[in-house]
């Protein structure tokens, strides 16, 4: 089992979760998060003085899948979050050693 995580901008959200529901994804979490990466921010005026803004505002998805299905639903995000500017976010794949339905009990890939 592995869990696909995505940093990406908050706007492709819903375009993502869209991607991932046709591709037959059933659950995810999603949580807000601040950052940045290369971009370093930006500079915005507000009422003619300039502030610099360090943290962007980006959404973290997490998804927990079988180990056949990682390298598609990475590609899925890739392609769906990709606009060709800074700031598109990343994807990182870690192993999960151990996973339990708190509900069932249930473990391992029939808690997924």
């Amino acid at each position: 089992m592995k869990l696909v995580t995505a940093i990406v901008r908050p706007d492709k959200l819903n375009e993502i979760r869209n991607a991932l529901e046709s591709y037959g994804v059933q659950g995810l979490t999603v949580s807000q998060a601040n950052g940045y990466g290369r971009q370093r921010g930006h500079t915005e005026v507000y009422r003619g003085a300039e502030y610099t803004v360090d943290l962007l505002p980006k959404a973290r998805l997490e998804i927990l899948v079988s180990n056949e299905w990682v390298d598609d639903i990475v590609d899925v995000i890739v392609a769906t979050a990709n606009t060709g500017r800074a700031g598109d976010g990343k994807v990182w794949v870690t192993t999960v050693d151990e996973v339990v339905r708190v509900r069932t009990g249930e473990r391992a890939e029939a808690a997924i």
